[in-house]
């Protein structure tokens, strides 16, 4: 149960957030406060900073953070509507202008060597805004290409022939691949959905955040909640993945979760861990303080699997 001065402090923040609230924690889809998000707020701002040409920043994925790719991640996070002229017109551009000689979403253009983070997490922002499924397939043939024999993928793999996984490619890729499904596309479904279920082993084999083989942290940072979180991997984007895509609980899961309840702060909130170095279009909210991104993901996640 979510106390309702916990609701009411939710409630008093961006329109997008006020969105989530009442979809995902109160079960009302309300399309009047998501029509409010490309107009107020933090949506409106970043928005705003897009150039005639199209792009934000310099260009697709120049500067880290500010540039079309991670804005567009952003935009999407926020739920700014699906029928928003922007984001569509958008990613239209970015198909026609980023992909290279694999078929992937390539900001090095001529270079054959696609990376599989930024392919999953185009797939994450563009199936929301109506890309076209012909122009998607050579961008799955490439993710499918790069599924790895543990199960997960690797950014590596055609660069210097990675023989791992790693969490921060899989996660980028698996909420690609479900926003792909959940959006009704269906070229090459059956085998995406596998690669879908060994990604998710991948994760639960290693307790979210522990090594396979010493049960030890594989890195401290996997346990900060960062939000943004650009192509980063920690617990709590692993298990909101898990929540959006109705993953069955699995007792793998409850080391992360422990974590997440005790990093809950004494008003029953969850504070805003220190954002990524790197320029911004804006900072969504101070480190350190009460964060409504983080208790409002956290609250997700805990609702969800009925530990409220």
């Amino acid at each position: 149960m979510i106390e309702n001065e916990l609701l009411s402090w939710l409630l008093e923040g961006d329109p997008s957030i006020q969105y989530q609230v009442y979809r995902d924690l109160l079960g009302e889809e309300r399309e009047d406060i998501r029509t409010r998000i490309s107009s107020e707020g933090w949506g409106e701002a970043l928005l705003s900073k897009r150039r005639p040409d199209g792009n934000w920043g310099l260009k697709f994925y120049q500067p880290k953070w500010t540039s079309t790719h991670y804005t567009m991640q952003d935009l999407q996070n926020l739920c700014v509507s699906s029928d928003n002229e922007i984001m569509s017109s958008s990613v239209t551009m970015i198909i026609s202008n980023e992909k290279g000689p694999d078929g992937g979403i390539n900001p090095a253009g001529s270079v054959n060597v696609s990376d599989v983070c930024i392919n999953g997490m185009f797939l994450c922002y563009a199936c929301p805004y109506g890309a076209d499924q012909r122009a998607l397939e050579s961008i799955v043939d490439f993710i499918l290409s790069q599924r790895m024999s543990d199960g997960g993928f690797n950014c590596r793999l055609n660069r210097s022939g990675a023989v791992h996984s790693s969490l921060h490619t899989t996660i980028c890729t698996l909420e690609g691949i479900t926003a792909y499904v959940h959006y009704g596309y269906t070229y090459r479904k059956l085998e995406l959905l596998s690669a879908a279920e060994s990604s998710k082993e991948f994760i639960l084999q290693h307790r979210l955040f522990m090594s396979d083989k010493t049960g030890r942290i594989i890195h401290k940072d996997f346990l900060r909640m960062t939000y943004p979180y650009r192509w980063r991997y920690d617990i709590l984007r692993a298990m909101d993945y898990f929540r959006f895509s109705k993953t069955p609980w699995d007792e793998r899961m409850r080391p992360a979760v422990d974590i997440i309840l005790k990093k809950r702060n004494s008003s029953g909130k969850w504070n805003q861990s220190a954002k990524l170095p790197g320029a911004v279009h804006l900072q969504f909210e101070k480190a350190g303080n009460p964060g409504r991104w983080n208790t409002l993901r956290a609250l997700r996640v805990l609702s969800y699997y009925n530990f409220l």
